[in-house]
């Protein structure tokens, strides 16, 4: 068993689902980059091609392509809003804020950290047609060159751009004056190996206001289902009082053996002496067995005639669960 104080950040983290960290019993995911779909897309002189959108989640996340071109281009993220208004107004492409750009790529593995926001991948051929050598002008789209994979480019999070499925469209019709052939290899970060995990969640076992009396308060019914398994109190209490838990076996005895309390908790680490207003987590595991929750005043004079507040939560595997029992048989 082990005790520990966080008084803020266990607050925040019961707002959130539990996420199957890991409990030392079942092995954690592992991730990697795996090849996802893939596009040849054709290029003239200065023309731009739209690919994925990324719709990173919480505070961003990485990207991945294989970029493999017959002749130099330049690959850079926009945000997909700023690159569907340029689409309307071409003018505004030479001020368009770009991330992570690289210049003269014919072949690398492109990366960029994606801030939690809709952006598209924008690849642009260098060159510049005769008649408009400002590299701001905008020659026109690109296009796949097949347009029936379309609707299975996105990879794990993203559609593709609006102005490359019109280009797409045409792209059966259309004449290239000085095509640039490029392939895109996408990729997608999945898990690899233990991907399915027992799931875990928070579950109630007490929560209740009790009218102080000087006896001993013993709440039952805890056993720990994986090691490692974390339990969270709170007491709220006009009186100093004392939180622990026990072995159920022990505290059942406690009303019987009151002299037996203090050599009880003389060496259990899950406890709190002469608390009023506490919140403070203990851990649990298999071997630990059946427990129970104790509370009561500290003095067993003058115990005003008041109630305490008392919660106590625990985690307990909701899905998957098997992966557990089948680790504890393998010891």
């Amino acid at each position: 068993m082990r005790n520990t104080k966080t008084p803020v950040l266990l607050t925040l983290f019961l707002l959130c689902a539990f996420a199957a960290p890991s409990y030392g019993q079942v092995p954690e995911r592992v991730f990697n980059w795996l090849p996802g779909n893939q596009e040849d897309v054709r290029l003239d002189p200065a023309n731009y091609h739209a690919g994925q959108n990324y719709h990173a989640g919480g505070d961003g996340g990485n990207m991945q392509v294989d970029i493999k071109s017959q002749l130099p281009v330049t690959i850079f993220l926009v945000h997909s809003e700023a690159w569907n208004a340029a689409l309307q107004h071409p003018e505004s492409l030479n001020g368009l804020q770009q991330m992570c750009t690289r210049e003269h790529v014919v072949e690398a593995r492109y990366t960029c950290f994606v801030p939690p926001v809709e952006m598209t991948l924008i690849i642009r051929d260098e060159r510049y047609t005769p008649e408009s050598p400002d590299r701001a002008v905008f020659s026109g789209l690109g296009a796949v060159l097949d347009p029936n994979n379309r609707a299975e480019r996105a990879v794990g999070a993203g559609i593709a751009g609006i102005g490359a499925v019109m280009a797409g469209r045409e792209a059966a019709k259309r004449q290239f004056k000085a095509p640039n052939d490029v392939h895109i290899q996408y990729f997608r970060w999945l898990c690899v190996d233990n991907c399915i995990q027992p799931r875990f969640q928070w579950t109630w076992q007490v929560k209740e206001k009790y009218q102080l009396t000087s006896f001993l308060k013993v709440y039952g019914g805890f056993t720990p289902d994986h090691d490692s398994t974390q339990v969270s109190i709170k007491i709220k209490s006009p009186v100093p009082m004392v939180v622990a838990m026990l072995p159920s076996d022990i505290a059942n005895q406690l009303h019987a053996k009151p002299e037996m309390f203090e050599a009880a908790l003389e060496k259990n680490p899950c406890q709190q002496r002469g608390v009023q207003s506490l919140e403070f987590q203990c851990t649990f595991n298999l071997g630990d067995g059946p427990q129970s929750l104790i509370v009561a005043p500290e003095a067993n004079g003058n115990v005003p005639h008041k109630k305490a507040e008392i919660e106590m939560q625990f985690v307990k595997c909701i899905e998957n669960c098997q992966l557990l029992e089948t680790k504890a048989v393998q010891r």
